[in-house]
């Protein structure tokens, strides 16, 4: 890894490993992931190799929606320690060269926050009312919502308040979204960046990073038109304004957003030189297992950000996804989707495993940053049988079960031992670990040199060691139907095999390293490293 404050632009390759706090680590036995779990496990991040931390928020929060839903922006979480305990871990992960991204969530609150309480405590058309999106009603008696608009968990975007107003929330009604045309927010929230940067972290992942400004008419919109209220030309004012902080403070501070735009062009937009530094590339993520399907990504990718001088950010898994182990093993479609997570689809995970292998290869020899959640790096896949009472996300409840929702992805991780809580706390887990993860803690795996998580250990130490792996472009490599192949300078070749049988390897002087057995030829979804 680079060490701290000696390279510019370190964010334009870091490797930066995503915790989601709840589910890392537990170090005072109540179940739940914290700060000291993950303090107590920064030895196992620096051997992985990453560059950073992304923590999933740690504010106070009601955990409607597993800490998305925020009261308190200038604090940590009693469930997760204290606010002197993140500027210790702050301070603990710099001393062993990983910086440290938090997550900002700027589109919404909990309703537990305290402008929303005085919201709902004031009158219509109140100061404290313009701070969100309270609208009366539609209909002789104002009973119907302001508008059509759907939330992204199921149901009406509106709810109704005693006297009568409906106040927005793309999410949970229990999230109300801010007006950020209102300079209350805008003030408010450029403060939070400063009070986070003097204490230390290095940078900010920008929650629905596209949806904070919304068009003042609120339209009716059509089915799956979210338009009014997602890349509005507003936002490049508010990033604009948070660049000039972020750029105020001593070393390389980051901005990163969370956006899911449909066009890759616009999405380029926000990330020139005077907004955010980067945004995840999650046409990448959805991506089903099919060689064009990924050339076409990519070269949409790297042109797209080419154009702006920004670096590409690669992303397989997040705690809002399917794993991809799951994924890449299903019969059929394997990509993926809100609209249908595909809950139940026949698995193999065999399958899915050697797919996964190759695709961590795919994205360590990219050009650009890398993204790892937690867990990917022990292959961990879905866990889709969960029992209902114990579901949490409420996706499930506001669907009626119709989608399962995210809980899937966010089972605790297992570190060692043969049974459940394999070694995450001295208690229980919030949601219950399956028993075949015996076999997939970190302990078995630092032991097998075949393990996923050997595999990412050398191939993140490999990634920052070649020359050909940092700065610069690839070159496109016809090897044949079925077969994504590259190269990059100097002396570097990647080739991964989507076709239904080996092939040939090309002209190498060294296999530097294989996601499976590799010999004279290239097997189906392996992926090798040639110096060439």
């Amino acid at each position: 890894m680079t060490a701290l404050g000696q390279s510019a632009g370190w964010w334009r390759s870091a490797a930066i490993y995503q915790v989601y706090i709840r589910s890392f680590a537990d170090g005072n036995g109540d179940g739940v992931g914290d700060l000291a779990g993950v303090r107590a496990r920064l030895d196992y991040l620096a051997e992985l190799g990453i560059d950073a931390i992304w923590f999933t928020p740690w504010y106070p929060s009601p955990m409607d929606d597993g800490g998305y839903d925020v009261a308190d922006f200038r604090e940590i979480d009693p469930l997760f320690g204290t606010l002197a305990e993140a500027e210790e871990l702050i301070a603990a992960a710099h001393a062993k060269g990983i910086r440290v991204i938090i997550d900002i969530v700027p589109n919404h609150c909990s309703d537990e926050h305290q402008w929303f309480k005085d919201a709902l405590a004031a009158e219509p058309g109140s100061p404290e009312r313009q701070r969100f999106w309270f609208r009366p009603g539609r209909g002789p008696d104002g009973s119907e919502p302001p508008n059509n608009w759907k939330s992204r968990f199921g149901g009406s975007a509106w709810t109704r308040v005693p006297d009568g107003e409906w106040y927005l929330h793309l999410y949970s009604s229990r999230q109300p979204d801010f007006n950020w045309d209102n300079q209350d927010i805008r003030a408010d929230f450029e403060d939070v960046l400063r009070f986070w940067f003097d204490r230390g972290v290095d940078g900010f992942r920008i929650d629905v990073a596209d949806g904070l400004v919304k068009d003042p008419r609120l339209p009716d919109v059509d089915p799956g038109d979210e338009t009014p209220f997602s890349d509005q030309e507003g936002l490049h004012e508010i990033y604009r304004s948070w660049r000039k902080i972020a750029d105020s403070y001593p070393g390389d501070r980051v901005l990163v957003g969370e956006m899911w735009l449909p066009d890759m062009s616009r999405a380029a937009r926000y990330l020139r030189r005077d907004e955010l530094h980067a945004a995840f590339n999650f046409d990448f993520l959805v991506c089903p297992w099919d060689s064009t399907r990924f050339r076409d990504v990519i070269e949409r990718t790297l042109v797209a950000h080419d154009e702006v001088d920004a670096p590409a950010a690669w992303v397989l898994s997040n705690h809002d996804v399917t794993r991809h182990v799951t994924r890449y093993g299903r019969e059929g479609d394997t990509g993926f989707a809100f609209a249908d997570r595909l809950h139940g689809t026949p698995v193999d995970r065999e399958l899915g495993t050697r797919r996964a292998r190759a695709a961590a290869l795919l994205t360590m020899a990219l050009p650009g940053g890398l993204y790892v959640y937690q867990g990917e790096e022990l292959g961990l896949w879905e866990i889709e049988d969960i029992p209902d009472e114990l579901r949490q996300d409420p996706v499930w409840a506001r669907t009626n079960g119709a989608d399962p929702g995210r809980d899937g992805c966010r089972v605790p991780l297992p570190w060692s031992g043969d049974t459940p809580p394999f070694g995450f706390g001295s208690g229980g887990t919030w949601l219950p670990q399956p028993a075949e993860w015996r076999s997939s803690t970190t302990e078995v795996q630092a032991a097998e040199p075949a393990s996923m998580l050997r595999l990412y250990r050398a191939g993140l130490r490999l990634r920052d060691e070649l020359p050909a792996l940092g700065p610069g472009g690839l070159e496109w490599l016809s090897l044949g139907d079925g077969v994504l192949a590259f190269a990059r300078e100097p002396g570097f070749t990647f080739v991964l095999n989507f076709s239904d049988a080996p092939v040939p390897l090309p002209p190498h002087r060294e296999v530097l390293m294989a996601s499976g057995p590799v010999e004279d030829e290239l097997p189906t979804d392996t992926a090798v490293w040639l110096r060439t």
